[in-house]
């Protein structure tokens, strides 16, 4: 049988629209010249947090994701036990992915050799089936690294969502993806990246560490 991607499920042009109009109002998607978390440059920076600090925009942002989850659900088609997040971003899409689909939500944080573990009390029972939520997908490394984490505890993730998937064209992911918006933005290698030629300095306004690998 031949080998095929797990799927993107798409949200409607309405809801994007809206989506897109929330992340503005909310002063949360930034243009200019932007070093991201795993290492790359966009001109682009989705800095959701400013969003998620009004919950009715964070509720309205991920209702449209939340439906299309509980519809999979009701089908047959997705099977989900609890909603988990990596620290930092992922802590407020967690909790809303989990209030809005009635499950508990929890979240995956790094120690202090900047390795991401499951701490604070939280418990994995064999065989729970997780659904990882992110504020922004662009290599996929901290789902990655929160995956490998729950999966070593017994878990099985069964998809990810996320507020903004702002992945490159070719980079796939290992489950199914529930984004509540798909935004197209520059994503170069540092040292291919068009506004470093330029003499444009980069700025990094993101929480984590920059990290030269990639996934």
């Amino acid at each position: 049988m031949p080998f095929s991607l797990p799927p993107v499920i798409l949200n409607t042009m309405d809801e994007t629209k809206n989506v897109l109009d929330l992340l503005r109002d909310s002063e949360a998607m930034l243009e200019g010249h932007f070093l991201l978390s795993s290492g790359r440059h966009s001109d682009r920076y989705f800095q959701c947090a400013r969003l998620f600090q009004y919950p009715e925009r964070a509720a309205a942002a991920l209702a449209g994701a939340a439906a299309r989850i509980r519809a999979d659900v009701a089908s047959g088609k997705l099977a989900v036990d609890a909603v988990a997040g990596p620290a930092m971003g992922g802590i407020i899409a967690a909790y809303e992915m989990g209030r809005q689909l009635g499950l508990p939500a929890f979240f995956t944080e790094r120690d202090d050799s900047g390795a991401m573990s499951l701490r604070r009390g939280f418990e994995i029972r064999r065989g729970m089936r997780i659904l990882i939520a992110e504020d922004v997908v662009t290599t996929g490394k901290s789902s990655g690294e929160s995956a490998a984490v729950l999966e070593r505890l017994g878990a099985a993730v069964s998809a990810l969502a996320c507020l903004v998937d702002r992945r490159a064209e070719g980079v796939s992911l290992p489950w199914p993806l529930y984004a509540a918006c798909r935004v197209n933005a520059a994503d170069w290698e540092a040292e291919s990246c068009e506004l470093c030629k330029k003499g444009i300095p980069a700025v990094k306004p993101g929480s984590r560490k920059i990290s030269t690998r990639e996934p």
